[in-house]
């Protein structure tokens, strides 16, 4: 790689970061660090939180399932086992470079597969987007029901991206800007379609298109929806019995429980190495809200985060070294039954 390149993956991995690390400064300056140890020395129960990390590990083994059967979708049988190490490896990449290890997913299925990188890409579009239908649904129900909570966080906790989405949506310019790029795709995809590098642009776009559409061409629709299910109960339960293992939530019960899941569920979607800051903001505030100290509350997502966050590393380093292990022995047994 040339400077430029080692530039651009540099600033990468440390801008995000560096925006984390500078709300996570921001969330703990005031608070006493010395109640904070005391938690995490004396009044966590690490069994507790050790236990909960398997239903986080099952939780993204499903998720790799369910990414195989989408991509069988495709007129291809994959192996699982591909499927279920990329998933893992790529929460561990996220957590160097965000969002690349989607990219990195795709990539390395299309390697040991043999499936175009863009078709596994638009299967990747069909994964995210059933994420942020469950997130929004589960939001959106506990917003109804607990809407006081709602009401007053936002109006305590402002978030500037909504002012921006605002002033975004009331400027003549964004629809000037939106009509004259309207106009250029035109120009491009229509009146220069029989250029070579549109053809392949072109082609790109009909693979992603052609992933997509796995859903609605899926055999096992209620396997896909049960997995689901499966999936992010098994996240709810990672968050939820790390509850147990402090004194201070261990009796907020499950509605608590599920609305500081869903806070965290959306500081976890920030383009941020694992939501580091955002994740604490979410979970702190929630805790907060309903009466924790603040202290407590900056310990409890201090240890839970540090504890979930080298799971993830740990397993997804197993996904990635098991990969290629995986393929050559897979490999060799064709060999041998040829």
């Amino acid at each position: 790689m040339d400077f430029k390149q080692i530039f651009r993956k540099i600033i990468q991995i440390l801008l995000p970061l560096a925006i984390g690390m500078m709300l996570l400064w921001y969330l703990y300056r005031h608070q006493d660090l010395s109640e904070i140890m005391h938690v995490v020395r004396k009044g966590v129960r690490y069994d507790l939180l050790l236990f909960s990390l398997l239903f986080g590990l099952v939780g993204n083994t499903v998720r790799g399932l369910r990414w195989g059967m989408l991509i069988d979708s495709l007129g291809k049988r994959v192996r699982k086992k591909n499927a279920v190490c990329a998933v893992w490896g790529n929460y561990a990449i996220n957590m160097a470079l965000p969002r690349v290890g989607e990219i990195w997913r795709c990539g390395v299925m299309s390697k040991y597969e043999k499936i175009p990188f863009t078709k596994l890409l638009g299967t990747l579009f069909v994964d995210r987007i059933t994420d942020t239908l469950v997130v929004g649904s589960l939001t959106l129900c506990l917003c109804v029901f607990n809407i006081g909570f709602f009401r007053n966080f936002f109006a305590e906790n402002p978030p500037a991206i909504i002012a921006m989405l605002y002033r975004w949506l009331t400027s003549v310019w964004t629809y000037a800007g939106i009509i004259f790029l309207a106009l250029i795709f035109w120009f491009v995809f229509v009146r220069l379609k029989h250029l070579s590098a549109i053809k392949k642009i072109t082609g790109m776009f009909r693979n992603v298109w052609e992933g997509f559409k796995t859903l609605w061409k899926m055999e096992h629709k209620v396997r896909f929806i049960i997995q689901t299910l499966l999936i992010w109960g098994g996240y709810f339960l990672y968050f939820y019995i790390a509850f147990f293992a402090f004194d201070f939530t261990k009796d907020l019960g499950i509605r608590i429980g599920l609305i500081a899941f869903a806070m965290s569920s959306i500081g976890v979607a920030v383009p941020v190495q694992g939501g580091i800051g955002v994740w604490h903001f979410m979970v702190i505030s929630t805790l907060v809200a309903f009466g924790v100290d603040s202290s407590d509350a900056g310990a409890f997502a201090m240890v839970v985060f540090a504890v979930q966050t080298g799971w993830v590393v740990l397993v997804g380093l197993v996904g990635i070294a098991a990969l290629p292990i995986v393929n050559r022995v897979e490999s060799g047994k064709l060999k041998i039954e040829s």
